[in-house]
């Protein structure tokens, strides 16, 4: 016989997005559930920018979080009334082709992609967790039994539960220990990622033309260029003050979140950059780029830049269910491109979660549950990591063919067309 879900104990390492979200989600549903993440608090560091939520996540979280919390999701995202673009660009800014996206006049349509601030987001997802989620705790290694698993921390500590789930990145001990021939390969490629205030002196640093784009401008063999734009739909402090007075939300003010793509070959192998020498690379290398791109670097938050080597994980040839799993990052890292990589860290945890109630009310093992998810999470998330690859090696192809289509001849046709976009207000 099962245990009833007041009984089944669920150990998380890792507090990021996808952690939480099932924690949330088990809780609610009855589970004794802990999370343990390495960082020594919830915000002690920047854990990247903006995220677009497209209808998998916003799915994911509806079906995971209370309603309290799904409304202040929706409150902290952008606002889906307007439609946008995501525009291509050369290094001139002159356009390659763009994408263009409907709005929603009611707002409601939760298939509609939305900007969400990763920092804000985790912070409501902590909400109601108080008590279950230990920081500090940096998990080492994994034992699994035929009843449970025990996750042992670096400092000595182990905790045993019915079923251990890896959360901990796309860096994860976990995952070097159950699946070491799939650690994440490198494109060669890092972004170095940063964040500007959106209005500074009275003005706005992005032109209006621009103002409802995500851009990704091409640069050089090897670099591009992208920035977007994090307007809140509501403020957050008082969007949490309304619905999440317990938690303070970390960022108050709109922003533009920029990312610059290097080859690894810039990068000094024998040392790690702070903040301060990342942004001194960011903004040379913004010097190959149109004045708007160099001003958003110039008028950055300094300390807010940090460096993330793009790697695509290696699927799995054989995973056997056990009383431990992976999801997000720790199984399938990918590259930004396509903006993905969010989004199915919250789907596993939707999916996870879905399968360990059923089982457990079914009186089924955990380890169907862990079979069952492990197949259908492999099955989407890798078309997700080769769609990602694939969209990145386009737009930083080192072809001279390619290349020459896409920075010479698209614009030249783009503008016979008449659809150079004004940057006058820049």
């Amino acid at each position: 016989m099962s245990k009833h879900t007041s009984e089944t104990t669920i150990a998380i390492a890792g507090a990021g997005l996808s952690g939480l979200c099932l924690a949330q989600s088990l809780l609610h549903a009855g589970f004794d559930v802990q999370v343990y993440e390495r960082d020594e608090a919830p915000h002690a560091r920047r854990q990247g920018y903006r995220i677009t939520t497209d209808e998998h996540g916003i799915e994911a979280l509806r079906r995971c979080l209370p309603p309290r919390l799904f409304e202040l999701y929706l409150a902290t995202a952008s606002d889906t009334r307007e439609g946008g673009h995501f525009r291509f660009f050369n290094q001139r800014m002159q356009e390659i082709f763009s994408l263009a996206f409907d709005g929603d006049p009611t707002g409601e349509d939760l298939t509609k992609p939305r900007q969400s601030d990763r920092q804000t987001l985790r912070a409501l997802l902590l909400d109601g967790l108080e008590g279950r989620v230990h920081f500090g705790k940096v998990a080492a290694r994994v034992e699994t039994g035929s009843d449970g698993a025990t996750l042992y921390f670096t400092d000595g500590t182990a905790v045993r539960a019915d079923l251990v789930v890896g959360a901990d990145g796309a860096n994860s001990p976990l995952r070097e220990q159950l699946l070491p021939d799939c650690a994440p390969k490198n494109t060669g490629m890092t972004a170095v990622y940063g964040c500007s205030q959106l209005v500074q002196d009275g003005d706005a640093l992005v032109p209006a033309a621009l103002a409802d784009s995500g851009v990704l401008s091409v640069g050089a063999p090897g670099s591009a260029f992208f920035f977007t734009t994090m307007p809140f739909k509501e403020s957050p402090a008082q969007a949490f003050g309304r619905l999440a007075p317990a938690q303070r939300p970390p960022v108050e003010d709109d922003y533009v979140m920029w990312a610059i793509i290097f080859p690894d070959t810039v990068f000094p192998s024998d040392q790690r950059l702070d903040s301060t020498a990342l942004h001194g690379l960011a903004l040379a290398a913004s010097r190959e780029f149109h004045p708007v791109l160099q001003r958003l670097v110039e008028r950055a938050d300094i300390e807010c830049t940090l460096a993330v080597p793009l790697r695509a994980s290696i699927k799995p040839a054989h995973w056997p269910p056990a009383r431990v799993t992976l999801m997000g990052d720790a199984v399938h890292t990918m590259p930004p491109f396509g903006a993905h990589g969010g989004n199915t860290a919250l789907r596993d945890a939707a999916l996870l979660s879905e399968k360990i109630q059923a089982a457990v009310h079914a009186g089924a093992s955990l380890e169907s549950a862990v079979d069952a998810y492990q197949r259908e999470m492999l099955a989407y998330s890798f078309k997700e990591v080769e769609a990602s690859e694939k969209m990145m090696a386009r737009f930083t192809t080192r072809n001279p063919i390619m290349r020459w289509g896409m920075m010479r001849v698209a614009p030249w046709i783009q503008s016979l067309r008449g659809k150079a976009v004004d940057l006058e207000a820049a």
